[in-house]
């Protein structure tokens, strides 16, 4: 019976671990693409990639650390009180005479030599109360400037943190609408290919055509399947990709076809970028920089204090109060001489500050140089993008005319598959470019800084 209710026992926690672990794997499972995908338009994506994205999450709690940096600086200045209790049991000579003496139970005998040199056993319970509190610490002052320098710093960070990862929200939200276009691309290339496949049946059950003509364009028809299956994995996975950058568990698809954005001038987005919170944050560590190098002079300076101790002891009870007592104390500490170490410190913040007014001119002329590189790239992508489209209209032309000219026996059907292959890559081609366009474009806000700004729009259209 026992070995039975044991059998029972095991089978119940083997079924309740199973269990455990079903659910779990179903709780760690990833977002499916088999999900019904959530519509959210670009400025929704952005929006929620603010708030739930792991990246800035995470940078957030950074910055709060720094913040906090600053109430550590501040405690430096502010008074320090602090209770202690302690307790003490001694037969040293010395320790025992100061413990009576400080419980207020000296007597006569107890200046006896022999009850001083071989005092019996004492028990002392000391309860302090202590206060602390600088007058004048120039280092301190310093530090607590730094530290609030540092966490707007952090702010500054954060802020062109927000610009990078909305930069990729946005490549993402134009990459599902540029992976939706390639699938109608090869929507419309697998239509056409079953147009000249069944062009090409129709003429050789009429006798007017080859048989070769027909596996040629089942060939064509079976490459634009593939071509289609290919469009359709992309669209899903980019659909993905946007969702997780915005910290969502769920895929998410598009709901513009083309997000309106405003694409500043030359001029107007060098003074922009000269704005950018990572040039700010770089300010805030130059003068950082300078900070350090007053912090390593106030060693130089002495430093003044001030405390108290109030104190109670007591024979047999914590926290008692057999006899009490206070001292007040002022304290001026002033290192002359260290080895040279406070002016080797010295030289060394120089020549950090020197280093950070390097990277600072430096950031600025790359900055110059980057918004100078987005612009040139835009107006290229501008100009393919005309190229493009001019490229389609020329091809679609000559797709229609060779598939008129084969239909009626005047053309091969090689001529039409290169032609019909031509007009997939012009279309293609033409996909790319909007996406090169409205990337270049996104690119160029983000280094002018105020890509938060031009994107946050939920009219459809492309501003050129």
């Amino acid at each position: 019976m026992k070995r039975a209710v044991m059998l029972v026992g095991f089978a119940v926690l083997a079924l309740l671990a199973t269990s455990a672990r079903a659910i779990s794997a179903q709780e760690a499972e990833p977002p499916s693409a088999d999900q019904k995908p959530r519509p959210v338009t670009l400025s929704e994506a952005v929006s929620l990639a603010m708030k739930d994205n792991p990246e800035l999450r995470a940078m957030s709690n950074s910055r709060e650390a720094k913040k906090q940096e600053v109430g550590s600086a501040w405690s430096h200045l502010l008074p320090h009180i602090k209770v202690e209790e302690r307790f003490m049991r001694t037969n040293n000579p010395m320790y025992a005479f100061g413990s009576k003496l400080n419980q207020s139970r000296i007597t006569s005998s107890d200046f006896n030599p022999d009850s001083l040199n071989e005092p019996e056993d004492i028990d002392d319970f000391q309860t302090s109360v202590t206060l602390e509190q600088a007058l004048f610490a120039p280092g301190a002052y310093i530090g607590l400037r730094m530290a609030r320098t540092e966490a707007e710093a952090a702010d500054y960070d954060l802020g062109r943190k927000r610009e990078e990862v909305a930069l990729d929200v946005i490549k993402a939200y134009m990459n599902v609408i540029t992976s939706r276009n390639y699938l109608d691309v090869a929507e419309k290339g697998l239509l056409d290919a079953r147009e000249h496949h069944r062009i090409a049946e129709a003429r050789y059950k009429a006798g007017l055509g080859l048989y070769s003509d027909t596996l040629r364009t089942d060939v064509s028809v079976r490459q634009a399947e593939e071509g289609k299956l290919r469009a359709e994995k992309g669209l899903k996975l980019s659909g993905l990709a946007l969702s997780l950058l915005m910290g969502l568990d769920e895929p998410v698809t598009v709901v513009e076809a083309e997000p309106s954005f405003s694409v500043p001038g030359l001029e107007d987005s060098l003074d922009a970028a000269l704005k950018r919170n990572d040039l700010k944050a770089m300010e805030q560590r130059v003068e950082n920089a300078g900070n350090n190098v007053k912090l390593a002079g106030a060693k130089y300076l002495p430093v003044l204090a001030v405390g108290g101790t109030w104190q109670l002891n007591s024979e047999d009870t914590a926290f008692g109060s057999d006899a009490e007592s206070y001292s007040v104390m002022a304290s001026l500490r002033w290192d002359l001489y260290d080895g040279g170490l406070r002016r080797a410190e010295r030289r060394k913040a120089r020549a950090r500050q020197r280093e950070a007014d390097e990277y600072m001119v430096g950031l600025k002329k790359q900055v110059t140089f980057k918004v100078h590189e987005a612009f040139l790239e835009l107006e290229e992508a501008r100009s393919g993008l005309e190229l493009a489209e001019a490229r389609l209209r020329l091809a679609r032309e000559s797709q229609r005319l060779i598939a008129s000219r084969y239909e009626n026996s005047l053309t091969t059907v090689v001529e039409l598959m290169d032609v019909q292959s031509a007009l997939n890559a012009a279309r293609a081609a033409v996909v790319e470019k909007h996406n090169n366009y409205r990337v270049a474009a996104a690119e160029l806000m983000f280094q002018s800084g105020i890509i938060l700004e031009g994107y946050m729009t939920e009219n459809g259209g492309d501003d050129k």
